[in-house]
């Protein structure tokens, strides 16, 4: 093993062990703020309760998935295990466990900070918006730093165990692979709840959000921290895990690759240490602006990035100038992508505002409004990739065969290498949005509620904004991860004595076959996850609907008199454990049924498809579904006749439709498009051997 590289083994290993010290530090800390409202205590276990339960039986369901797939992968990958190589099927099959139990600890981690921080962060509102910014921020960091040091350490273990690359498309085929139906399956939770509480509560009965009369008010903040926070923690450590995978493996096919892995690895760590830095710097004035405050946060990240991976480029042998420039165009064009989302889902801007006016004409007006800025939306951030994918690709094309390639999947690592900051503020929203339920239930008053508010329309605004670069990042990733497919199935063809791949010719029939069944599979994947929030919430209003007509008292709000929160919580789990399968195995099966139709040209085109429409999918609706979000709370504040008014209760069907595009299909069309990709890689051998034309 070269020296620079065992160098950087053994600094990913302490970077993530100081990640670790930072996060126990932050854990502790939220620990320590108070919590003296009876009913904010009472209703903050009932919500931990139901995170957990929902947990405990998903991850039942996902044992045996995984337990099924490792058999699998055991069987056939890399190679059938009656070829002789068993050590390298042994070694796959303990990598994609490995890497699903670690995207398991992902959410985990995640539900036990959010559950922690929610309450707390309630109660801290009493006191003014910085120490409740303070608490939300800080119990969002802790899952941002243990992710990125799970991702960054797993990575780096089985690369030095195995030291074949290639391993690590099973270790990020498991990560991605429990991300999916774990966003899948947390998203149709969180909606189903959310829209039924919504439509029930705010536009049939006038009552306020959180009102603790509502039976579906406590599901719905459980589902804030399953989907919101467990989904999208696994989910962006199988973004991390993926972008280091597909950039290692090409890494380790070129020239000088000591060097080339040493870099990803030097960049990885570097960029956990500049979220670290920006995270310890994150700070909010006592009147002061909480989205300004976690933007500028990502700012201070991004440049202390740039200017160590600078350093460490002319500091250490065989990295390369054209290769930080990759990676440099990466990180800059997700931050542009950060800021467009930005200006079509914050409150403070134009769009917003005019959706929530268009809203007073009716809620027809707000969807057709909503839906058309929600495709412009989509533009900048896929001029975005283009751009940035083009630009890495001639920057680094220079440098010898497979270069090009390599500088996209380098774009992917710069884009996604303050992840840690990036779910630090994903992990905000949630708490916060939790802790102003918990502000209403508790009775903390209009000044609390209305502090709380303030921070979760920021917590809205900015996981608009992180759901971009995370699907920007995907969307690069893929790419580079089509390299890989390219590089494992050449692997494959060569050791048959067929010709290798050089490119994807859309003009074929083969190719062009794959590239419309993929264009089709993001929409049909959405279409399912939409399909499951609205045939639970219909099963979740009419059980709202019977205990306000069975429950004496409920609807005047008696005292003494509560609504049975665990039925609704209840059907959410019930039904989101059985819609999540079915959604995910259609993306991995057609994948195989196109590659044994088509072969490896097929498979190029169905990647080609499924990466483009899946990519336009994802930023509509996440974006749609922020700019609809933010418009009821613009309305909300008091503008356009305010709450109650046509404008509002527009408004709020307007957020039903989009509460699930931006947190159930959106997000998870990007893990979608990952884990087909990986499949690609891990069955090119078999899509070479076995497939009907091509």
């Amino acid at each position: 093993m070269d020296n620079q590289l065992a160098l950087f083994y053994g600094l990913s290993v302490l970077t993530a062990a100081i990640a670790f010290a930072f996060a126990a530090y932050l854990y502790l800390w939220v620990k320590k703020q108070k919590t003296q409202n009876a009913r904010i205590q009472e209703v903050s276990a009932l919500i931990k309760e139901g995170a957990n339960t929902f947990m405990r039986r998903e991850y039942g369901v996902l044992a045996k998935f995984a337990a099924v797939a490792a058999v699998l992968i055991l069987i056939l990958l890399p190679s059938p295990i009656w070829n002789g190589n068993i050590l390298d099927n042994l070694s796959m099959a303990i990598a994609y466990l490995a890497g699903t139990v670690l995207s398991a600890i992902a959410g985990k981690i995640g539900i036990m900070v959010a559950t922690l921080s929610n309450g707390r962060s309630a109660e801290a509102a009493q006191e003014g918006i910085k120490p409740a910014f303070l608490v939300g921020f800080r119990g969002g960091a802790v899952m941002g730093l243990l992710v990125v040091g799970c991702s960054l350490l797993g990575v780096a273990a089985v690369l030095m165990v195995t030291g074949n690359a290639s391993i690590l498309l099973g270790f990020s085929f498991g990560a991605s692979s429990l991300a999916l139906f774990a966003k899948a399956g947390g998203g149709i939770f969180t909606k189903t709840a959310d829209v039924s509480a919504d439509l029930t509560g705010k536009v049939e009965l006038g009552i306020p959000e959180d009102d603790p009369r509502n039976p579906a008010v406590v599901a719905d903040n459980v589902g804030d921290n399953v989907g919101d926070v467990a989904g999208m923690g696994a989910d962006l450590f199988d973004s991390n895990v993926a972008a280091m995978a597909s950039a290692l493996v090409i890494a380790q096919s070129l020239s000088g690759d000591y060097a080339n892995v040493s870099m990803v690895f030097c960049y990885a760590i570097l960029g956990l240490l500049s979220s670290i830095i920006g995270i310890a710097a994150a700070r909010i004035g006592k009147h002061g602006n909480p989205t300004r405050a976690l933007n500028s946060s990502t700012y201070v990240t991004t440049a202390v990035f740039l200017v160590l991976t600078a350093a460490a480029t002319a500091i250490f042998e065989g990295f390369s100038w054209r290769i930080w420039g990759a990676s440099a165009t990466g990180l800059l064009v997700g931050v542009i992508i950060g800021i467009t989302t930005d200006y079509f889902t914050d409150d403070t801007k134009p769009i917003v505002r005019k959706v929530a006016r268009a809203s007073g004409s009716g809620p027809a007006f707000t969807i057709l409004s909503g839906v058309s800025y929600g495709f412009i939306s989509a533009l900048p951030a896929m001029v975005g990739i283009a751009v940035s994918a083009l630009v890495a690709y001639q920057i680094c094309a220079p440098m010898g065969d497979g270069y090009a390639i390599f500088g996209i999947s380098m774009a992917a690592v710069g884009m996604l290498s303050i992840v840690g900051m990036i779910i630090s503020n994903d992990a905000y929203g949630p708490i916060v949005d939790n802790a102003r339920g918990l502000a209403e239930i508790g009775g903390l008053g209009e000044d609390t509620i209305r502090t709380a508010d303030e921070l979760d329309s920021a917590g809205n605004t900015v996981k608009a904004v992180t759901k971009g670069f995370s699907i920007g990042a995907a969307g690069l990733t893929v790419i580079s991860l089509l390299g890989a497919f390219m590089s494992e199935a050449n692997a494959a063809l060569a050791a048959v004595g067929k010709e290798l791949i050089v490119g994807f010719d859309i003009m074929s029939p083969t190719v062009f076959f794959g590239i419309l069944i993929g264009a089709a599979i993001p929409a049909v994947f959405s279409a399912m996850l939409i399909l499951g929030v609205d045939k639970n919430a219909q099963r979740m209003v009419a059980e709202i609907h019977r205990q306000f007509d069975s429950i004496e008292g409920l609807r005047e709000g008696k005292e003494g008199v509560k609504p049975d929160y665990g039925r609704c919580i209840n059907i959410a789990t019930t039904g989101a454990l059985k819609e999540l399968i079915p959604a995910g195995l259609i993306s991995i099966l057609a994948t195989v049924v196109v590659g044994l139709i088509g072969g490896p040209q097929a498979i190029g085109g169905f990647l080609l498809g499924n990466i483009v429409s899946g990519l336009l999918l994802a930023l509509f609706m996440s974006n749609s579904g922020g700019l609809w979000d933010n418009s009821k709370k613009y309305i909300e504040s008091g503008q356009e006749g305010g709450k109650g008014s046509q404008a509002h209760k527009a408004a709020v069907i307007g957020d039903t439709v989009g509460d699930p595009f931006k947190d159930t299909a959106g997000p998870s069309i990007n893990t979608q498009i990952t884990v087909v990709s990986l499949v690609a890689s891990l069955l090119s051998t078999v899509f070479v051997q076995f497939h009907l034309f091509g």
